[in-house]
This record gives structure tokens, sequence and C-alpha cells, in this order.
């Protein structure tokens, strides 16, 4: 759009378009130009604009011509190079590269010796060219006519007299003096008799003489007065043979550019140095010998620091990635680039070095990626995470499989550098993969760094991933039986102990320390009781803050439940035997009431109970006028005022055998062929109140203990599935008990099994069974001290 607006308004001012635009104007002394940054509209790259005014100045016209036409004719890389010209009637304009004036630095004396020396002899390759091959007389070299470019090289400007020698009319003659300021660089015979002067001497001697009068500038900073030829202030000796010999007064006797350089190329010479060697050996890199290439790469170490980094980055730098990625160039080359790449800003990193890194990642000699691997560090940061992940990494992971072992190792190491900007998917995902085939490695240095690297990198990993996969492989690296392997096995669990639960501490890290306690290797033991201590420290730690007891409070009660009754004191601190009947007995205190069907009322029934536990209170028999301490909080736990009476001796102690069957009958029914499923027809009366208990006699533990080895050492049938016992001696038929796999509920009574056949409603004869009776609840307690 910029162009179509440029173009439409010059066709209205009827000029040719210019397809550049202005930027900031640089002030160029002793010039009739005026000196613009500028940019190509198309595509927004750099360049210089050179403006003549023709209104403001039309007296030099003919020199802004001339210097168009030889600036688009003369084709040499010290000349400054050209991309577009326009000239109307009011102005001229010349589009070219980038260019500074040289003055700028020379002025301010920051010129290097050497910097200065590489670039006299850019510019005395230049005006032997003019001179010798081109036969023609530049006339106007001075501080002033010399630029630098971008890459730091300096360009000759200045060609608004350049002639040709062999034309007749040369513009020379006649517009020499319209120079700025021309008698104060002209040389003496010209100052005397004019620029007529010029046909009748040596072709090369009035530029001789401006190149003597340029290397004092370059050297000084500023124009020379007096005499030139005792004016030798800052100028290296070794060039004041020469630099005088430029400056004579006779012409005739005045060396010429071309053989000043040669005697500076001599062995020993003043243009003998690695920076000249540098640049008139980097265009030819990817053409040397190994041994060629190694001695220049040599030099060019040397040469880093006072290059200019302009030519490093734009001129030296391009060649030496084309060496790498196609001419051999090798690991060395690379070398050389990371070391001037670190001088980059990031978008000419991006875009000049990157794209080159890309491709040598998918270049399978082995060598390139050695050498890749190694400078890494050197690059990560330089390197965009999305090139990383989608680009590098998957190049990169054929170095784990790969045959040569340095290139495992190497690989390995390289995943400390890269993981930082790895995807989190791609770290616990494809990289733990690979990682798990090198612990395997059959070498063991590689196994070593496998695990250093899985403890520097355990904090990227997730913590799911993290728990499952170090402990694993710490602790096969534990079994190690090469000594490092181990050695770094500890280390990374020290060094990652604040990763991992306090669960995982104590059973699976502790344990699988253990070992390493005993090794056979001091090294290792001596790192595994420090490691040992740090998670001993630390569950020490975890278990100081945790509480005493994980089991309820006393206080505890239950939704639909009494309060449990808590052994006293004395028995608490009698022993394990003391709290384990208290806790016994605090059982069969809960476990009060009648046992009864959720389906119908059960008629009362008489309870199987044990010698140890007070038959039940009866309502015919008188009570005593004083109760016990244990009847009363039983009373009070089941909520019911009717006293508890006491059987007499004898019928606690010679109870009714068939009465006694009949109970238990009562309470588990008759399991005899198809009853099981049959349902009874018989309606049964309501439940009776709880039965309270006296607690006046010993608990008989023995027995009870006695019953329940006997009832485990019997595999009991499922409910229903028990065949009918046989009669037993004393013309009882037994009953068989079956176990059921829940407890008993709170509150809720064990289901009957269904009979035929009805029981008369007859007043049962009170007797105790020496038999315990068998608690269900009971079961589990007793399970904890088999």
């Amino acid at each position: 759009m910029d162009f179509l607006k440029s173009a439409i308004a010059s066709t209205i001012s009827k000029d040719p378009p210019f397809p550049y635009k202005f930027g900031d104007k640089l002030n160029v002394d002793q010039s009739i130009w005026t000196l613009y940054n500028g940019t190509k509209r198309e595509d927004g790259s750099d360049c210089s604009i050179f403006a003549f005014d023709v209104t403001g100045d039309k007296s030099r016209l003919p020199l802004a011509r001339n210097a168009v036409r030889k600036m688009r004719t003369l084709r040499h890389p010290g000349v400054i190079k050209v991309f577009d010209t326009v000239e109307t009637e009011a102005y001229v304009y010349v589009a070219t590269e980038r260019v500074t004036p040289l003055e700028w630095p020379a002025r301010r004396k920051s010129l290097s010796v050497e910097t200065s020396k590489w670039g006299l002899f850019t510019i005395a390759n230049t005006i032997s060219f003019i001179n010798d091959e081109a036969s023609s007389v530049h006339g106007n070299v001075r501080l002033s006519s010399v630029f630098t470019s971008q890459s730091g090289e300096w360009r000759l400007g200045g060609l608004e007299v350049l002639s040709s020698m062999k034309d007749d009319d040369a513009i020379i003659y006649r517009y020499g003096s319209f120079t700025p300021q021309s008698g104060r660089y002209a040389p003496p015979e010209i100052a005397k008799s004019g620029w007529d002067m010029v046909k009748r001497h040596p072709l090369p001697a009035v530029d001789s003489y401006d190149f003597g009068l340029l290397i004092f500038e370059v050297f000084n900073g500023c124009f020379i007065t007096g005499d030139p030829i005792d004016q030798a202030k800052n100028v290296p000796p070794s060039m004041h043979q020469g630099y005088k010999r430029l400056l004579n007064a006779n012409p005739k006797a005045r060396l010429s550019v071309s053989h000043f350089r040669d005697q500076g190329r001599r062995s020993g010479g003043f243009f003998e140095t690695p920076l000249i060697e540098l640049s008139e050996g980097i265009e030819s890199l990817g053409l040397k010998s190994d041994g060629e290439r190694e001695e220049f790469l040599s030099e060019l170490d040397e040469v880093s620091e006072d290059f200019p980094e302009e030519f490093f980055n734009i001129k030296v730098l391009p060649e030496l990635l084309k060496s790498v990625e196609f001419g051999g160039g090798g690991p060395k080359v690379f070398a050389s680039v990371m070391k001037i790449g670190k001088r980059l800003p990031d978008e000419e990193w991006e875009s000049r070095i990157t794209p080159v890194i890309v491709r040598l990642f998918s270049n399978p000699d082995r060598a390139i990626r050695v050498c890749l691997l190694d400078n890494l560090p050197s690059m990560i940061d330089h390197l965009p995470q999305k090139i990383i992940n989608d680009k590098v990494f998957p190049q990169m992971v054929t170095g784990f499989t790969d045959v040569a072992p340095l290139v495992r190792e190497q690989t390995v190491k390289a995943v400390l550098t890269i993981v930082s900007k790895l995807s989190d998917r791609t770290v616990n995902g494809e990289l733990l993969k690979h990682l798990a085939k090198t612990s395997n490695d059959e070498q063991p240095g590689i196994r070593t760094n496998t695990t250093i690297c899985l403890g520097k990198i355990a904090r990227n990993l997730g913590a799911n991933t993290r728990q499952k996969v170090l402990v694993a492989a710490f602790a096969r690296s534990l079994r190690d039986p090469f000594v490092h392997a181990r050695n770094a096995a500890l280390l990374a669990l020290a060094a990652t102990s604040d990763l991992f639960s306090d669960d995982d501490c104590a059973i699976k890290i502790l344990p699988a320390l253990c070992p390493s306690l005993i090794d056979k290797e001091k090294l290792v033991r001596d790192q595994a009781n420090k490691c040992f201590d740090v998670y001993l420290q630390r569950i020490r730690k975890c278990g100081n803050s945790l509480p005493d007891t994980a089991l309820p409070p006393p206080t505890t009660s239950y939704a639909n439940g009494p309060v449990l009754r808590m052994g006293t004191p004395q028995n608490d601190t009698a022993g394990w035997a003391g709290w384990a009947i208290s806790s016994f007995t605090n059982k069969l205190a809960t476990a009060s009431g009648d046992m009864q069907s959720k389906a119908t009322n059960v008629p009362p029934s008489r309870i199987d109970r044990s010698s140890s536990v007070p038959p039940a209170a009866d309502s015919s028999r008188p009570s005593p006028l004083s109760a016990s301490a244990s009847t009363l909080h039983r009373q009070a736990v089941t909520g019911t005022s009717t006293p508890a009476l006491v059987e007499t001796p004898a019928d606690q102690y010679f109870p009714n055998p068939l009465e006694n069957d009949e109970d238990i009958d009562e309470a588990w029914g008759e399991i005899a062929g198809d009853s099981f499923f049959d349902a009874s027809s018989e309606l049964k009366p309501a439940p009776v109140p709880p039965i309270t208990f006296d607690d006046g006699g010993e608990p008989d533990f023995e027995g009870w203990l006695k019953e329940q080895a006997q009832a485990k050492s019997k595999a009991p049938l499922p409910k229903g599935l028990a065949k009918a016992p046989a009669p037993i001696g004393n013309g009882r038929q037994g009953v068989t008990r079956t176990t059921t796999t829940g407890s008993v509920g709170s509150g809720a009574g064990a289901k009957k099994l269904a009979t035929t056949t009805s029981k008369p409603n007859a007043a049962p004869v009170k007797a105790i069974s020496t038999k315990p009776k068998e608690v269900v609840a009971d079961d589990d307690w007793g399970d904890a001290w088999e």
C-alpha cells in the first residue's frame, strides 16, 4: 500500500518512483552527498541513501552524475554496492548497502591497530584494482570517502572524480578541484600545476599520496598538519618506511599502493596478520584440507576478540555454518560457530543459527551429534520451546538407543540441559521411557549417569509419576553391581528426600536402604549411613506429630447402643491378662437384651449361657433386699427398673439337661430335612423385656477360649446345608450351630431357623449350663492373638 501511494504521488508530481524510505540523517564531512539511513519499502531491509540536492549545488551536478555512473559500472567488493538510482531535476538519489562513515570511529580513536591494518589492506586492494585493472584514478581518497558496511568491512566511496586515463576528456581534469577541500589533499605537483599534471606523471601517483594521508588519519583520527613525511605519529613502526615512500614529494619516486600492499604481505610484513589471513581464507573454507582448516580455525580463535563483531556475524558466521553443514567442517568449526553466536542478539541467532542446528540434529554423523550435545548448554537459551519439543527432541531421542556408548552417554547428560524446556507430557512420558532403557544399559557408566539424571530432574516430574518411578529406579540402582551406581542412588535419594511421602519413606525407602548399610564397599556404607539418617530423622519427626492412639476415646457412644464399659485402672495396669479380661467382660456387658427376629414376635425362651454368666431374673422369685453396684449399672444401661433375681446354687450347678437342649433348639432352630426352607405357620408372641444378669461370679475365661478353639477347628457348612446331628449318648439330640460371616449388630438378634413342629408353651425349668455361651462378636478379638 505504501508503495502504491508512493507510485501515485510520483506520477502526480511527474517524478520517477523511488522504492526506498528515508530514515535518520547521518553527518558526513567533506562530501557533496547527504547520507540517510533507509529501508526498502518492499521487505523492510536496511539500506543507505545518498542524496544530492541539484537546486542547492548545481555546479557540482557533474560530480554527482559521474559518481552514479561509476558506482553502477565499477564492480569490486571494496566499492560500495549500489541497489538503485534516481535522478530528477531536483535531486539525485542513490540507494546502496547500509554503510556508516569511517570517520566516526576514527575520530573517537576506537579502532584497534589490527582492525586498522585489516581495513587499510582492503582499501589498498580496491585502489590497486582501480589503478591497475581499471586504468583509472580515484582522485578523492580520504577518510570521508571510506565507509564501513554492516559486516564491518571497509568500503570505498567518493567516486565523484574517478576517471579513466584512457579518456582524453576525463572529468578529473576539469572538476578535480570541485571536490570539498581538494587543495588540502592534493599532492604537491597537483597543488602547484593543477589537475592536468595527472596525465604527465605515473597513473598511481595521486592515489598513492592520498593513501598515505589516509594512513595518518586512520591512526590519529585527524588531518595531518605540516610536512607529512615527518608526521608518523601512532603509525605502526613496521609501516614507517612504506608510509614515507607513499608521501614522497617526487611523483616518479612515489611508491604505488599496489607495491605498498605487496611489501606488507611479505613474510613478517605489516599486512601479515591473522585478521587479514582470516578475511582472505574464509570464503574458501569449504575447499580447504583438514590440516588447512585446523590451522585456519586456530587463527580464528586467536583473533576472535580483536576482530570486528560485525564481520564475524555477517561474513565469517555464514561461511562457518556452510562448512559445518556441507563442507565437512565438523565439531571444531561448530565450536567456533558457538563462540561467535554468543555475541548475536536473539533475533539474529534465531534467524541464522537455529535453522542450521535443527538440520544438524537430523544428521546421522555421530561426531556432529556429540558436538551438538556438548554445546547444548550454550544453545538452549536461544532455542524456543516449540522448536525443542517439535524438532530437536524427536531427533535427539535416537541417541538413547545408538550403538555407540559415547552417543548414549552424552544424550543422557544432555537431558539435564533440555528438560527445562520440554513439556510435562514429554517429560513424564517419552523421556522416562528412554531413561528406563538406559538405566538397564550394559555400560555401568551410563547406568550411573541415568541415576544421577533422574535425581536432578526429579522436581520436573509430575507428583504421581515421581512416586512411581523414582523409588523403583533408585531401589534398583541400590542393587547395581557397579559401586558408583549404588553410590549415585544413595546420593540421589538423599537429595530428593523431601519429594517422597512419609509412608513411602517408612515402607519402601528405608527397607531398601538397609542392605547398603553392610555393603562391601566403604564408600557405599558411609553414604548409606548418611542417607539412612536423613530418612530416619524425617520418620521420627513424622512419628512425633502423630497422636498417641487411633482408637476412639473412652467417652465415645454409639448411636444405637450403650456406652462401652472400660476396665478399672487396676485392671489396666495389671498387664496383658488384666486388660484382655476387662475387654472381654466389656463385650459381655454391651451385648444385653434378648435375641429376637425382625419379622415376628418371639415368645420368651431360655437363652443358652455360660456357667460364668449369672442366670436370668425370674419375676416369680423374691428380690433380695440389696443389689450389687454391677447390677445397678446394668439397670441403668438397659433402662429397666426390675431388680435382678439371683438363683440358688443348686439351680446354678444342677440344671436340667433336657431343658438345656430345648433352649438351644429354641435359639438356633432345628436343621432337619426340608424344614430349613419351610416357613412356620405359628404366630409367635411378643418379646419380653431385656434380662439382666448378675455380675457376682468370675468369668470362665479359660472355658470360653477352649470353646473358641474347638469352633475354629471345625469348618461348619453354610447355614441351611448342615446335616442333622446323630443322637448322643444321653438320649439328647445334638444341635449343629452355624456361624454367620457378619457380626451381630447392636440391638438386633440372630434370626431363628424355621421349624415345622411347634413346642408346647410349658413353664420352663430353670437351669444353668456349664457350656460357655458362644458370642459371635468375640471371634475377631481372638484372631488377634493367634
